[in-house]
């Protein structure tokens, strides 16, 4: 089976850094992935992406060595089953917020004895190659996101919920369940001691810490700080800021108004 190369980095102690799809395009996911993101993630939750587009999304990825990973819409064992049957070689859960919880989640990533995967990995046993039922269940990352108050008060029973391989911190819902206001990447002082403290907690576990960020900063700070893994940024943000960027500059320098400003 093709290996998982971002989840065996983790177990390595070894960095890596993603990047985030957001639009439903086969093309826009080609082009970032060949730019050399370690993983990139399909957004099912909050991009406009539905299960059609993450077949078409993991084969454009999978011209490519980067690592395909899907955040499904809810933790959902038949949406959890399809994306992986898609080729995803992750699963980011979101809003995981006690043991049972986090279980439930491993077991759809499963297949038997360890869970409860269906078999039939339609694209997968092609994109992963022979002996993908066999040795899926070593290669597939299960990735619990923490960004609630509920796992917050759960954190150490779910890190310690076996076949957990990442924690990953939404930093916007994070930020509703301490009581301040979420601005993505978030310079609030009890912001940040919560995320460190997510952090040492996947150290005692031996599980790997992962963050969203919408930054170069951020994503660098986070991983001096020990994160395993951070996301760069997602491909609506890329274009917002280098477009956004270069119009500006534009203008500013040939004094051209946008016709539409009065």
């Amino acid at each position: 089976m093709r290996p998982n190369r971002v989840l065996r980095a983790w177990r390595e102690g070894r960095q890596t850094i993603g990047g985030w799809l957001s639009t439903p395009s086969g093309h826009s996911a080609e082009v970032m992935a060949n730019l050399g993101f370690d993983w990139l993630c399909i957004d099912m939750q909050h991009g406009a992406i539905d299960y059609a587009d993450v077949l078409e999304m993991c084969r454009a990825i999978s011209t490519t060595e980067t690592t395909p990973f899907v955040r499904v819409p809810w933790n959902d064992p038949a949406m959890i089953m399809k994306v992986l049957d898609a080729g995803a070689y992750g699963v980011i859960v979101p809003l995981v917020n006690n043991r049972e919880e986090a279980e439930l989640a491993v077991w759809s990533c499963r297949y038997p004895p360890d869970g409860g995967r269906s078999s039939g990995p339609t694209r997968a046993a092609m994109y992963g190659g022979a002996g993908y039922q066999d040795e899926a269940n070593d290669e597939i990352a299960v990735i619990c996101m923490i960004e609630t108050e509920e796992a917050l008060e759960n954190l150490d029973e779910i890190l310690s919920t076996p076949g957990v391989d990442c924690a990953y911190i939404g930093p916007s819902d994070l930020a509703y369940a301490i009581g301040i206001t979420p601005t993505g990447d978030n310079a609030d002082p009890k912001h940040q001691e919560t995320v460190l403290s997510i952090l040492e907690a996947c150290r005692r576990h031996g599980v790997a810490a992962g963050i969203h960020t919408g930054s170069l900063e951020y994503t660098v700070k986070w991983l001096q700080a020990g994160f395993d893994t951070a996301m760069l940024n997602n491909d609506v943000g890329f274009i917002r800021q280098a477009a956004g960027s270069q119009l500006a500059e534009a203008r500013s320098t040939t004094g051209v108004a946008n016709v539409h400003e009065p």
